[in-house]
């Protein structure tokens, strides 16, 4: 690629990195069939990047390397769910960030931040992302905003043939319709929360929608453009990567909800554990329009594309086996299963004895902590969120049977059986799920600290 080597060629600074040549590449033909002359390009650009230097990587650099990485995953052989995602361009607004530096020789980061070892509640009280959660909600509702905006964004620039981009497969303009008022739906709430409820009752809200996205980026934020690799050339794939970077948003944030509720009960604060327990249920249930937005994609191609991410599988999510973990110690068989295996680092945290609201809870009943109205109010918070994510499983193998069907995962694993198999397993063992989630206790208003 001539752009690429006459920037190899030059100075080689990470500000002005080729960067639009080289997606339009991998744009054209998915990652999965791009050219080994390009990667074996890419791979040494990516050695010289990563050379030792005094003092932290700038910014420019860290991006380049993480690009980098999640470019190279499937030449490296170690293309996963995050790399396809790339959730580490992203960073996560919440308490975690994507997990361990993987890339060849790299250095492990913390994925779970300084604070927040086990046992440890300096997470919450010191300053940490989730000692502020008023911004951090913020931070994440934009993500989640912009993801839905891209999305939509895309499939009117295509309906409108203003890009050639994954020209495969093109949906109809009843299903491109049908995005667009689901994709507002789903974007609805966290508008709200914003302050932009108007937003979504505009005459053209999904105009609306990809225009305020733009305004509320940061200036010269990347992350989006760049962490859009799909492996082939189905226009369905775009649609496909966004929801579940979008599902990534949100599980990340429940993880910090799950978080400071441990933490709230530790220090006798019934109502700030209710508070982060229904705001945690509150996302979750007003997520199901993802779902929907997700059910839109064209069968079968779906599974054309599909084909080409064989060993990347949501079961290898670093932030719903956290979120999992956080609410209920797995039992022995759930962390020797290929769930917890696929994801080593947060399996090594349950064995250290990483804390969870369940065991949270019932110590502060046998310390004396919590009693009477307060036992029932975390309770019952317990229980709405309890049947929120049990309604979520259902509906995840609800639609990975429509679109499967008997077919195994892409994550070497059984498919839809394993779904079917995981979807009744209990949130937390000290309380029954409710029946109705929205019955659950609302949040008091203001910050819940």
């Amino acid at each position: 690629m001539r752009e690429l080597t006459s920037w190899l060629s030059g100075a080689a600074e990470a500000d002005d990195f080729p960067y639009s040549p080289v997606l339009a590449e991998f744009h054209r033909v998915g990652k999965h069939f791009v050219e080994k002359e390009l990667l074996a390009l890419l791979d040494h650009v990516r050695a010289q990047v990563s050379a030792p230097v005094p003092g932290p990587p700038t910014p420019a650099v860290r991006q380049l390397r993480d690009f980098l990485d999640v470019a190279l995953d499937k030449w490296d052989g170690r293309y996963d769910y995050r790399s396809y995602l790339g959730l580490r361009l992203l960073r996560l607004p919440c308490g975690a960030d994507d997990g361990p530096d993987d890339r060849p020789g790299g250095a492990d980061d913390d994925p779970y931040g300084a604070d927040d070892r086990p046992g440890s509640t300096q997470a919450v009280h010191a300053g940490g992302p989730a000692a502020h959660p008023d911004r951090t909600r913020r931070d994440r509702d934009r993500l989640l905003v912009r993801l839905v905006a891209d999305a939509l964004a895309f499939e009117a620039a295509a309906a409108s043939d203003a890009t050639d981009l994954l020209p495969e497969d093109r949906p109809g303009r009843e299903v491109v319709a049908k995005r667009h008022r689901l994709g507002v739906r789903a974007a609805a709430p966290a508008l709200a929360r914003l302050g932009l409820a108007g937003a979504a009752h505009h005459p053209e809200p999904a105009a609306v929608l990809r225009a305020l996205a733009a305004d509320r980026a940061p200036a010269g934020e990347p992350a989006l453009w760049l962490s859009m690799l799909p492996v082939y050339v189905s226009h369905d794939e775009y649609l496909f990567i966004r929801v579940l970077q979008a599902y990534e948003c949100l599980f990340a944030g429940l993880v910090d909800e799950l978080r400071a509720t441990i933490a709230a009960l530790a220090a006798r604060r019934a109502r700030a554990a209710a508070d982060r327990l229904a705001y945690a249920c509150q996302q979750l249930t007003a997520a199901g329009p993802l779902f929907s937005l997700l059910a839109t994609m064209q069968p079968a191609a779906f599974r054309t594309f599909r084909q080409y991410t064989e060993g990347a599988s949501a079961i290898q999510s670093r932030s719903y086996k956290l979120m999992e973990s956080l609410c209920r110690t797995p039992e022995a068989a759930r962390l020797d299963s290929p769930a917890y295996q696929q994801v080593p680092e947060v399996r090594e945290r349950v064995h250290a004895g990483q804390p969870s609201v369940d065991e949270a809870f019932r110590a502060a009943v046998r310390a004396g902590l919590l009693t009477g109205a307060d036992v029932d109010l975390v309770a019952r918070a317990m229980g709405a969120f309890a049947a929120a994510v049990l309604q979520w499983r259902r509906t995840h193998h609800r639609l990975a049977t429509r679109m499967l069907g008997p077919r195994p995962g892409t994550g070497y694993t059984e498919g839809t059986p394993y779904l079917a198999a995981v979807r009744s397993i209990p949130v937390f063992s000290s309380v029954t799920p409710d029946p109705d989630p929205s019955s659950g206790t609302a949040p008091s208003g203001g910050s819940p600290e």
